[in-house]
């Protein structure tokens, strides 16, 4: 989160949307993560009930991967480290980590837009 692109005005509309996107992205894998660790996977070892691990574990990975390109986006618009983007888009494989990157991001995002000098 230090490297600073040079965030122009113009540029805010798209970096606003690039981080809509991205929430709504990391609080979906992060929710079906929960469920499928919380819910599936006890329900599948211990009761033999595969149901929830199959419609929350392959929805799951690929709304993963569309939280990558999203994270790449947002990353790609505000300048985030390489280090900070990996971070970002691992914390969609550990439950409830999402909702934590999430949040620092967008406190993150919210800080470089605000310092952006008022016309």
């Amino acid at each position: 989160m230090d490297l600073d692109p040079g965030i122009e005005p113009e540029d805010v509309p798209g970096i606003k949307g690039a981080l809509l996107r991205y929430r709504v992205m990391a609080y979906v894998v992060g929710v079906l993560l929960v469920v499928l660790v919380c819910v599936g996977l006890p329900l599948k070892y211990i009761w033999d009930n595969g149901a929830v691990v199959t419609w929350t574990g392959v929805p799951h990975g690929w709304l993963y991967m569309i939280l990558l390109i999203t994270a790449y986006d947002l990353s790609r618009r505000v300048g985030w480290s390489i280090k900070w983007v990996l971070a970002i888009m691992a914390a969609g494989t550990v439950p409830f980590l999402s909702f934590v990157a999430e949040h620092h991001a967008t406190k993150d995002v919210r800080r470089r837009l605000a310092e952006l000098p008022q016309d």
